[in-house]
Formats: C-alpha cells, structure tokens, sequence
C-alpha cells in the first residue's frame, strides 16, 4: 500500500517538486499545520515578512526579478485579505504568483466561524485562477495545477484555499505531470501568413515605430536577445512602457525612450505621427494613449501578445498575431532573412528622414530640468545614483508617484530583469517589500528601493525582515515632503488646493534606520550628494537614505489628461500652452 501523506506534507512536497526555495508568509491559526511541517523542509526557506501585503510584494520582487514564480503563505481571514492588494498588482502587471491560503475546516465554512471570509470570492476578480480545496484526494493535483496556470500563457496569481482539516487528512501524494516547459508556448496561434503580413509591412514603412511592454520581460531573457536582434536588423526606433524598460538597452541611441503620459516628447510624437506601429506585449494602457480616438491616428497597427483578449481590447489594430513574444520575434527575423539577405540599403534611405525628424524631436531635451546650487534636485538625485551605480549590475525597485516616473526617465536600464515597479495597480508601499525579494533571489547584487517618503511608510514595517535575514537593502528616499504626484495634480488640475497632500510629521528617518537596526544616511546639499551614495552602496548592510529634495518640483514632460500624445506639457513655463480642461480632471 502506498504511503498516505498530511494535507501539510503534500504542500510542500507539490513545493519541492515545484523547483520552490523560498516562501514568504505570516502564520496564523488555519496554517500553523503548515507551519508544524516546514522544519522538516530544510531545501525550503520561509521567509517572515511583517505584513501580508509585504508577503505578496517581496513574492511579486523575487518572481520579477528571477523570472520564477513567487510563492506566499497566508492565514484565514485577515491574512487573506491583507494580501489582496499584492494578488490584484501582480495580476495587472503579469507577474506569476501562487498564494497558499489557510481557511477554517470545512464545517465551519459560512458560519461566520472565527477569521473566516471567502477568500474564493473575494480574490476571483484578482487573481487567474483560485480553488478552494474541499478533498484531500484533489490537494496534490491542484496545486501543481496553480503553478501551471500562474506561469503559463499570459502570466497572473493565483490562490489555494486550504481549509484546517485538509491540512491533518491523509492521502496518496501525485507528483507533476512531465511537461516540456514550453513558457506560454501552446498559446502560439500564429501562422506564416500573418508573419509575411508583418514582414511586408516592415519592407513598406516609412514612418515605423516599435512599442515594447512587460510582456518581452515575461517571455524571458531570451525574448529581449531576439528583440535587440529583431530591431537591429531592421533599424526602427523602438520605444517602451514602464513595465518593457530594459528588454532593450536604455543607453542604445535606437531607443527612443518611455512613452506614455511621462514619457519623452520624441518618444510620444513618433507614436503620433508613425505609419506602422508595431506593439510588442504592451496592452495600450491609458497613460500610454492619451486620447484614444487620437491615438496615432494615421498607422496600421500591428499587435504581438500571448494574450488574445488583449487585442482590440482598447484599439483597434490591422494584424493581430497571438503567440509567445520570442517565438514570434524568432520567426520574423527568419522571413526577414531569408526574403533579403537583412533589410537591404534603399529601405534604410526609406526611413533616413525619419529618423532625422526623431532627431529633431530629440533636440528638445524632454527631460532636460534646472539644476540648482541649493537645493537638491530629484531629477539630478536619479541621475547621480545611477552614475554611481552604472557598473554594478543593479536591480531597482520603485514606490508610486513622482520619484517612480524620474526613476523610470533618468535610470538607464540594459538588461531584462532589472527594474521592478506597480504599473497597473499603481500600488504605493510596492518597492520596499519588493526590494526584499529582489535581494532573496540575488543575494550578492545590489538591490536599490527608489522611494517617496509618503510611500516608504505605508510598508516601512518591512525594515525589520530586511534585518533580519541580512539583506543589504538600499532604501534612497526622495523626501520632498509631500505626496508628490498628489500635489502635482492638485496643483495643474486643482487650482493649487494642495488638500491634505503635504506630510506632516514625517519621522526623522536616521533615527528611524536605528531603530530598525540598519544604517541611516541624510543628504541635504548637492555637494553632498555623491559621497553619501558611495557610503550607501558601500556599506554591507540594509540602508535608509533620507534624501532632501526640492519639495515644488513636478515631473515633466506630461501629456495633459484629455489630450492626444503629441501635446505634452515640456515644463513649468509650457503649462498655458497645454492648460488641462475640466474633462482631463476626471481622467486622471
């Protein structure tokens, strides 16, 4: 007779043949049979966050960041539901993720029994897939079933209810089904017919522009290869979102920069004013249209996501080809080959004006700013932490708001993987937890937390897990004492109602750092500035860095909310040009 496991042994035997090393979780009364099984576990390191939230985020920076699924452990109740905010950011930002949630026995389920919810309920909305365990003899093939659905096709979250009896009953254990690891790949519906489509296309613009997303990152790194191949091949420009900085190098004089509402003004008016535009896991997101019945409105528009209710969700396009990012890459770059020995020479002298307009669109120097003697600038803060940090092969995470957008515009990004931000959800709180597992996936890099001082503090909790597992953390705050991008918006679209937006009573974050156990630096003149970031990166050990910055500066470029892409507010003095009418208020 084959050997009964516990609900609790099956989990981590499903983890261990997962591939699973860390776990990042809280315990509480529906897991702690979970909890009694880890310390028979020693190949699986459970990592004690805070908070939650903090669990799904550190899961959210690991999985980001190693291209491997995060894997959280929660409790009933409010375990699971303080862990709904990181679900619904990795689900709008693709992000693999299983969550394993405990739940009251199956007796008790609606009885309004002790931190009991329903926890399947709640997180349908946010997650790819939930399931609520209801028999023994389903727990092993529903979990490995949770890992195929959360890193397959289009990648998301996904959660386990298992309910306290579960986790005492006894069944046989099923190990995996044997699958070549295929990333997605049987979602590939496209066929040679819409690749020679594409390849005419390419052969035929004279105003190209590629558009790049998260989803190159997702594919994996060798999508980003197949991309910078792809577009040396044909020469276009290529610009990108927030979530696709670094499938191309940043530094690359073909890439036009960030697009969207705080993108480059080159970047936005070659989507404009474009004859082919070809998106590349990107889903035109409203801070990258504008206005959408003027979004480049004189292109054909070609769209490549694994994800078919992706296209023509938002705007219509020519050619849809649905399929794996790198494998579609791979197949075009052999057309193209094998039509003409690589584009040949009158096709470049087809796109030369092109690019002398880019040229001149460049000329404007978008995110261009004054610098001061003074004061420090943000801007200028971005830019000397990534001088001084270009050689190392740094992963950055960021917070939401104004010091996210000069993070994404003045850190140049080379590699995939690299850069970890909410997108979609637009999660304050994000970047310090998620810098907890950028560091648990690489322990001896540099993992830099591009802060706000309004965001650190809505997950500071977690400078105590970075303590406590030594993770050499650097928290680099851009303290300007408000909720920046707030106060930016009350100021252009409010009337300058700067209504509860300033932060009072902000804690002295070097004692803080103290507290905590780690190191805390201050930075209040630019003269000082690149010594103290040399003492933050040299000190082995988590850092808070209080950064004092210029407290009126706004993020620009921006496209004014309710405008087409190609009228951007370029700075302080272009606000009358562009004013932002009643209807942009509510858009924003």
């Amino acid at each position: 007779m084959s050997k009964l496991y516990s609900g609790a042994e099956i989990v981590f035997k499903c983890l261990e043949d997962q591939g699973v090393e860390f776990i990042f979780g809280y315990p509480g009364g529906a897991v702690l049979p979970i909890y009694d099984e880890l310390k028979n576990h020693s190949s699986i390191k459970h990592i004690l966050v805070r908070h939650e939230q903090g669990a799904g985020h550190a899961a959210e920076g690991y999985a980001r960041s190693s291209g491997k699924p995060g894997v959280v452990l929660v409790t009933s109740g409010p375990g699971a539901t303080n862990v709904v905010t990181a679900l619904t950011d990795a689900y709008m930002d693709s992000v693999p993720l299983v969550c394993i949630s405990g739940q009251v026995p199956t007796h008790l389920i609606g009885t309004d029994a002790f931190q009991e919810c329903d926890t399947t309920g709640i997180t349908r909305p946010c997650t790819k897939h939930n399931w609520l365990v209801k028999d023994i003899k389903d727990l092993s093939k529903t979990l490995h079933e949770a890992f195929r659905v959360a890193t397959t096709g289009r990648p998301g979250p996904v959660l386990v209810d298992i309910p306290k009896d579960i986790q005492f009953a006894k069944a046989n254990y099923s190990k995996p089904k044997k699958e070549k690891k295929q990333n997605g790949k049987s979602n590939n519906r496209f066929n040679k017919i819409e690749i020679d489509e594409l390849v005419n296309l390419i052969f035929k613009a004279k105003k190209p522009v590629v558009y790049t997303g998260g989803g190159v990152i997702n594919s994996g790194p060798d999508a980003s290869q197949s991309l910078r191949e792809f577009i040396k091949l044909i020469g276009f420009p290529i610009t990108s979102t927030l979530q696709g900085l670094g499938a191309f190098p940043g530094d690359d004089n073909q890439f036009i920069g960030m697009l969207g509402m705080h993108g480059t003004y080159e970047a936005n008016n070659a989507m404009h004013d474009c004859d082919l535009l070809i998106n590349i896991g990107a889903r035109f997101d409203d801070r990258i249209t504008g206005k959408i019945d003027e979004f480049s409105p004189k292109s054909k528009k070609v769209h490549i996501d694994i994800d078919p209710s992706s296209i023509n969700k938002i705007i219509k396009v020519d050619l849809a080809i649905v399929g794996d990012v790198n494998e579609v890459l791979k197949a075009t770059i052999k057309e193209i080959n094998k039509k003409q020995n690589g584009l040949d020479e009158s096709n470049k002298q087809k796109i030369a004006k092109w690019w002398e307009q880019i040229q001149k669109w460049r000329t404007k120097n978008s995110l261009g700013f004054v610098n001061s003697e003074s004061t420090i600038k943000p801007q200028h803060a971005v830019k000397r932490l990534y001088e001084l940090t270009k050689n190392q092969d740094t992963f950055i995470t960021t917070e939401v708001g104004q010091h996210q957008m000069w993070a994404a515009q003045h850190y140049k990004f080379n590699k995939p993987n690299r850069w970890m931000t909410s997108g979609g959800l637009g999660t304050m709180g994000y970047g310090l937890p998620a810098a907890v597992g950028v560091q648990i996936a690489h322990p001896n890099k540099l993992v830099i937390d591009i802060a706000g001082e309004a965001s650190i503090l809505m997950t500071m909790q977690e400078m105590s897990t970075a303590v406590q597992y030594n993770l050499p953390i650097k928290i680099f705050i851009l303290n300007n004492q408000y909720m920046g991008m707030v106060r930016q918006w009350q100021e252009l679209l409010h009337e300058k109602n700067y209504s509860e937006s300033y932060s009072e009573a902000l804690p002295d974050f070097v004692k803080l750092a103290e507290a905590y156990g780690c190191k805390g630096i201050k930075a209040e003149k630019p003269e000082e500035l690149d010594m103290k970031i040399k003492e933050m990166v040299d000190h082995n050990g988590p850092v808070i860095f209080d950064c004092h910055v210029d407290p009126s500066e706004n993020c620009f470029p921006m496209i004014p909310s309710g405008k087409p892409h190609n009228q951007m507010i370029l700075g302080p003095n272009d606000k009358d040009e562009n004013k932002i009418t009643g209807k942009g208020k509510a858009l924003v």
